[in-house]
């Protein structure tokens, strides 16, 4: 019986896209819970797989094929080994991956972080912030950039039904953050083979059980998130160097 892979994991947009793989791949995986806003991304146990303190993670026991455990963090690197391991929604011929694979990238170099500019301005800022003009040019900045992300991933939807042809890993990255879409003020209906892809995405069995995963660690954080709300986003934003 195949050891499961260790998913060190928080329900945000970069922990759905492995739990989502994870599912969709059929690949058995245990979870560890690390609740990023109590702190517990700065434990000695997850620093030691992930240096950078950031989630996703994973350990897979298996390795790279040799039997020997290894660790990976980065969620785009973890999708590229899921897909390696499972031989599933990661093509082989080079110019099939390289589609893939840019679009990956894109997600990781480009959506992922102008989105996630856009929700600190819009929903973070608003309560640490006291200039409101500086407020006012970080929500623009970040809101009209993500919208032009949506309008590149539109563009490419409009003649195929996937981000690279076939569903793969790609796609399992970018849905997670267009998923908050209300969150970055944007209108998904401005963009319809945007949203055509979301729905057909978010219609799988596989990216449906993914979101599930530690839904209610998150409902639990959430419920809480008015006792904690200055606490956590002290963890959150207020790391430097040392």
């Amino acid at each position: 019986m195949t050891a499961p892979i260790e998913l060190w994991y928080w329900p945000t947009p970069n922990g759905w896209k492995i739990s989502i793989a994870l599912e969709e791949m059929g690949l058995p995986y245990e979870l560890k819970a690390v609740n990023i806003g109590a702190g517990e991304q700065f434990k000695p146990e997850f620093l030691a797989i992930s240096p950078n303190n950031r989630m996703p993670a994973i350990v897979d026991p298996d390795g790279a094929g040799d039997g020997q455990p290894l660790s990976i963090f980065e969620s785009g690197a973890i999708l590229q080994h899921l897909g390696r391991k499972s031989g599933k929604f990661y093509p082989q011929s080079p110019r099939e991956r390289a589609e893939v694979e840019q679009w990956l990238f894109w997600q990781m170099g480009g959506l992922g972080p102008m989105a996630g500019q856009t929700h600190h301005f819009r929903q973070y800022a608003p309560q640490m912030i006291k200039d409101q003009r500086q407020l006012a040019y970080g929500v623009n900045r970040y809101t009209n950039e993500t919208e032009r992300l949506y309008g590149v991933l539109n563009k490419r939807l409009a003649d195929r039904d996937f981000v690279a042809g076939e569903y793969s890993i790609a796609d399992m990255a970018i849905f997670p953050w267009i998923r908050p879409w209300k969150n970055q003020g944007q209108d998904l209906d401005a963009f319809a083979h945007l949203k055509a892809w979301f729905e057909r995405v978010g219609e799988r069995d596989g990216v449906q059980r993914g979101l599930a995963v530690g839904e209610a660690l998150r409902n639990n954080a959430l419920s809480n998130a008015g006792k904690q709300g200055d606490a956590a986003r002290a963890v959150l934003f207020g790391q430097r160097g040392r």
